[in-house]
């Protein structure tokens, strides 16, 4: 539980009636983007609010005719969802820099430089960005703004996007924890097991991420698996 003043205001207003609740910004923030959180956890106050500065408790009635239930959870929920965070100026600076951080890694992990077949440094991706000057929303998912971000930095940083499939063979001491790393990292077009236990692979994954993808098998399997762009 967050303290309380360390905790901001999330609003939520509907058929004339207002509801707030007290909040860690950036576990509403999480929770808004689907990420899992306990509610419990994000509340500095398991209460809901017909106006939190003035202590003013929502009515029974109010919580019932608006959401359907008085459940504080179930609640909290909808008011995070539908609502409207209110955040300090440094609390939006720090949460902006952070889906930056989000978004350069997106790009980096995803996308090559044309040029050389390899990817961009994230300290390179991000510097282009600044250079667009792309206004970064807090409250967006990087997935959602990555579109936008790559639009406008295109005609600073070259990039490509390409798609590579990758053949393995997998030892049978390594087959079953290397092919749970995988299906983490890339996606698997096919599957066969030999009789001697070994693994064959077919996955697919962004170019961007193929050197990492390498350092991982090679890692997990001590140098031993077999690798092969195809």
């Amino acid at each position: 539980m967050v303290k309380l003043e360390e905790a901001v205001v999330a609003r939520f207003s509907s058929q004339g009636l207002d509801f707030e609740i007290l909040v860690d910004p950036e576990l509403a923030m999480a929770f808004r983007e689907g990420k899992k959180v306990e509610i419990r956890n994000l509340l500095a106050v398991e209460k809901i609010f017909k106006d939190a500065r003035k202590g003013e408790v929502a009515s029974r009635d109010s919580l019932l005719k608006v959401f359907g239930t008085e459940e504080v959870e179930k609640v909290v929920g909808q008011i995070l969802l539908r609502g409207k965070i209110q955040l300090t100026t440094e609390q939006r600076r720090k949460m902006r820099e952070e889906k930056l951080k989000q978004i350069v890694s997106l790009i980096a992990r995803r996308a090559i430089n044309p040029q050389t077949g390899l990817p961009h440094p994230p300290s390179r991706v991000e510097e282009a960005v600044r250079m667009a000057k792309v206004g970064i929303d807090e409250f967006k998912t990087a997935e959602e703004q990555l579109p936008a971000v790559l639009k406008a930095i295109q005609s600073i940083l070259p990039l490509k996007f390409e798609m590579r499939k990758i053949a393995l063979k997998i030892p049978p001491s390594y087959a079953g924890k290397v092919l749970h790393a995988i299906r983490g990292m890339a996606e698997v077009k096919k599957e066969e097991w030999l009789s001697d236990g070994s693994l064959l692979l077919l996955v697919e994954l962004p170019a961007g991420l193929q050197p990492e993808f390498f350092d991982r098998v090679n890692d997990l399997t001590k140098g031993e698996a077999q690798i092969k762009v195809v």
